[in-house]
């Protein structure tokens, strides 16, 4: 390497890239004249770790600081001056021009010089943004800032505005300090640099947690309300603070280079070379400040992380000297841990690979840490992206609880190489159980993904399934019986895997199937069998039903409650069966106690474990089961519900929770006898479709509000609540005709007005797809969850030729009598 001797270097910024790149000069040269200027007090200090001082897990203040600026300056012989802000670059003269603190201003002229000046938190302009209690943090003096307001105010309610790395860590370290937590992202889900599939198993645990999220909102304005604060959205809605977090987003702090006329890329960072120079040959430039080409899209990006601000430090260090090495450019792989989850990305999501317009391919799996017969076996998703055509990988995306930090680094170092998901197959990882597993997750990402490049499955996507019209097509649950009967997607076909075989004769043909399981395994083995038995039509779900339902899932608000902190007691949190507090009974010091160990299955493992256990016991008895599947606690808590039994208590750490239940009597029936005169009887003589969405609109609001809600289908009506896919089953002459002239099912229901010809009713689906309002069986659904009994006339059924299989599973068989029943115990009857 050429060294320049008496090369003067200057130095603007610390911390990562400018702190870096002066003790890396001087490990090189020990003759160099090296001056750090910083406009703060610090130098050195751990950015990534004030939220966890501000949450009180790092209680000393001052193991934020790495390096101190006198120790710095001892042990590197770096002039080091703080409190020092350049003002400005001229670059004729090649000079500096300081502001000290006490404003007096000086000059300093240098040969090389680094600009390493980071990037500034967005405060937009909004009314009321600079009231006492709202903060930015991205320094120390906002965290002391931060942690003096909450020491002095306790704050109970906060907000956090903006749900990436920062907002997620606050979020979870203001919960810590006792505070409700509501988090408002403008974006449809937290987390940008991962897809919605993946962010979706994030939102899930942040409401697990009794966080609020409030997605696809925007602040207009803040304003004080008493002595807190009141958030007010664009849409009219506000919310409640006490203490209140912008997490917007940062910017590159380019003020100086753009007095300098220094060149500012498209991306708005200063735009530098290979070797990190700037359009001025003598001015280099690192870090946040900084736009540099992604290695996958091959355009200029802004990249806030300090591992590549780091390496850009040593790189210009060296280049500063009379090197020639250039920057690979950095592909944005990030960490972070959300409450007891850790997510992690690299490379590039599906969303972004459609915005740059390039094709790929994309497998979801849902694989364990290590090997699910040793104890604490976590759960862990992966999504990768990959060219359809090469398989050279895009990127990776992992969620889960341990082990995503070592698999993480694998894909990014793939991906850096330019390197396929072939090369995830020969990654030869260290195997024992307490580890991995002989086939480590990162291998098994790979073999799925050949899978899909070479044909041998054809995947379906969870938002093509949602979005398909289900007319002519078959979905196929290949799962056992009772994970059937726990659940599955509607007007679904349940043959177990291992029956399937032998019940070939019962698939159609002629339409499509789509098999599906609860994590995609089991559906690609079913692909594989139809397709070797002449069935060209099939896909396979691809990550199973886990995936698909926390991408549908809705968000949940948990309610105000002035007493409630961030640590909810369970009796604050809805069931997701009937959305009513579930009330812990009374603890019962004599009752049996059965402890059993579900940890390391994937759901349904933990419910059809209890559940088996729960078949021995006695009414009055309990079971304490311990799992890792995260969904499990909201399992357990409506599998209660649905089924008598008493939810005692739920926890959760760590990755793993604890739930109680203690048996109760069995529910005999479902049917209500008693409606105490507040109950809504409605009779669905009509099968318009605009007719049959009042009806199930009217009958979820009364059911919300806890009133006793009962639908009685007569005659046309009979068509609302047909199946999708029908088994076959036997008919007169009578029957066969009416088959013929009635609608199949709900998707085939026409509007009562301008219906021309079916179109009407298509165009009214069109638009509430496009409006985001649920549809007619959408709405149905939810009928039945909320409690809605459904009635369907014995009578009408007779005469219509219309068969009891062919009705949904949920609905009753009744006569008048039973219509009538309800109706005197009805304070408001409508005939529709």
């Amino acid at each position: 390497m050429y060294i320049d001797k008496y090369m003067k270097v200057i130095i603007i910024g610390g911390v990562a890239g400018g702190a870096t790149t002066a003790a890396r000069i001087r490990r090189v040269d020990e003759s160099a004249e090296i001056i750090l200027l910083e406009k703060g007090k610090y130098i050195s200090y751990a950015n990534c770790g004030l939220p966890y001082y501000i949450g009180g897990v790092i209680e000393e203040r001052e193991k934020l600081f790495v390096q101190t600026p006198e120790a710095f300056s001892t042990r590197f012989r770096v002039d080091v001056r703080t409190e020092n802000e350049v003002i400005f670059i001229d670059r004729k003269r090649k000079t500096v021009t300081v502001r000290q603190s006490s404003e007096d201003t000086y000059e300093e002229s240098y040969d090389k010089l680094l600009i390493s000046t980071g990037a500034s938190p967005v405060r937009p302009p909004l009314p009321g943004i600079d009231l006492s209690g709202i903060f930015t943090l991205r320094n120390v003096a906002d965290t002391d800032k931060i942690k003096a307001y909450i020491d002095r105010h306790a704050p109970r309610k906060a907000v956090v505005v903006g749900a990436g790395f920062i907002g997620l860590e606050m979020a979870e370290n203001l919960h810590a300090q006792g505070a409700k937590v509501s988090i408002v992202e403008m974006g449809n889900q937290v987390m940008a640099p991962i897809d919605f599939s993946m962010a979706s198993l994030v939102h899930q645990h942040l409401m697990d947690k009794g966080v609020n999220l409030y997605l696809e909102q925007a602040v207009a304005s803040f304003e004080r309300n008493g002595k807190g604060l009141k958030v007010n959205f664009k849409n009219g809605q506000s919310i409640a603070a006490d203490i209140v977090i912008l997490s917007i987003g940062v910017r590159p702090e380019t003020n100086l280079a753009r007095a300098a006329e220094l060149t500012i890329g498209p991306a708005g960072g200063i735009a530098v070379n290979a070797y990190l120079q700037t359009s001025d040959e003598s001015i280099y430039a690192i870090g946040d400040a900084i736009e540099y080409r992604h290695p996958i899209t091959g355009k200029p990006w802004l990249n806030y992380l300090a591992g590549p601000a780091n390496r850009q430090g040593r790189i210009a260090a060296d280049n500063i000297l009379g090197a020639k090495i250039a920057y690979e450019g950095s592909i944005g792989t990030s960490i972070a841990k959300v409450f007891d989850m850790t997510v992690a990305s690299t490379g590039l999501p599906g969303k972004r690979l459609r915005v740059e317009g390039i094709e790929y391919m994309s497998s979801t799996i849902h694989p364990s840490s290590h090997a699910g017969y040793y104890p604490d076996a976590m759960p862990m998703s992966i999504k990768i992206t990959f060219d359809k055509q090469t398989g050279r990988l895009y990127g990776g995306q992992i969620v889960g609880y341990d082990g995503v930090d070592k698999r993480i680094d694998e894909l990014a170092l793939v991906i850096k190489h330019e390197g396929t998901i072939y090369d995830l197959m020969k990654v030869e990882q260290a195997y024992a159980p307490p580890f991995s597993s002989a086939k480590d997750p990162v291998a098994l990402a790979g073999y799925v993904a050949e899978d899909i490049i070479t044909g041998r499955t054809n995947p379906v996507y969870w938002r093509e399934l949602r979005d398909i019209e289900m007319e002519n097509k078959f979905l196929l649950d290949v799962r056992t019986p009772d994970e059937f009967a726990l659940g599955s997607l509607p007007g679904a076909v349940n043959i177990p895997l291992d029956e399937l075989r032998d019940r070939l004769a019962e698939l159609p043909k002629d339409r499509m199937i789509y098999t599906f399981c609860a994590v995609g395994l089991r559906g690609y083995l079913a692909y594989r069998i139809l397709t070797q038995h002449g069935f060209d039509k099939v896909r396979n779900l691809s990550g199973g039903l886990k995936t698909y339902r926390a991408a549908t899932a809705p968000i949940i608000l948990h309610e105000d409650n002035e007493n409630e902190t961030g640590k909810a007691p369970i009796q604050q949190e809805p069931t997701a069966q009937t959305g009513q507090p579930v009330v812990p009974a009374s603890p019962v010091a004599t009752a049996k106690t059965i402890r059993v160990d579900a940890c390391g299955l994937q759901c349904p493992g933990p419910i059809l474990k209890m559940k088996k256990t729960m078949d021995g016991l006695a009414s009055g008895e309990r079971i304490e089961i311990t799992a890792t599947d995260p969904g499990f606690p909201r399992d357990a808590a409506a599998w209660c519900s649905s089924t008598g039994n008493q939810l005692i208590s739920k926890e959760a750490s760590g990755g793993k929770s604890v739930v109680i239940i203690e048996k109760g009597k069995p529910k005999s029936c479902n049917i209500v006898t008693s409606y105490d005169g507040k109950g809504k009887t409605f009779i669905m003589f009509s099968d318009d479709l605009d007719k049959a969405l009042a009806t199930f609109v009217l009958a979820n609001g009364a059911a919300a509000t806890g009133q006793k809600v009962t639908i009685f289908f007569t005659f046309w009506g009979l068509n609302v609540i047909k199946k999708l896919h029908k088994p076959k089953v036997e008919k007169d002459i009578f029957g066969k005709m009416f088959g013929m002239m009635l609608p199949s099912s709900s998707k085939k229901l026409k509007l009562s007005k301008m219906s021309m010809g079916g179109i009407g009713g298509k165009m009214m689906r069109y638009i509430m797809k496009e409006k985001g309002i649920d549809s007619l069986e959408s709405l149905r659904q939810q009928a039945l969850e909320n409690g809605v009994e459904f009635i369907a006339c014995q009578m009408s059924m007779d005469v219509m030729g219309v068969k009891k299989e062919e009705l949904l599973d949920d609905v009753t068989i009744g006569g008048v009598a039973t219509y009538m029943e309800r109706a005197d115990n009805a304070n408001v009857n409508l005939f529709i």
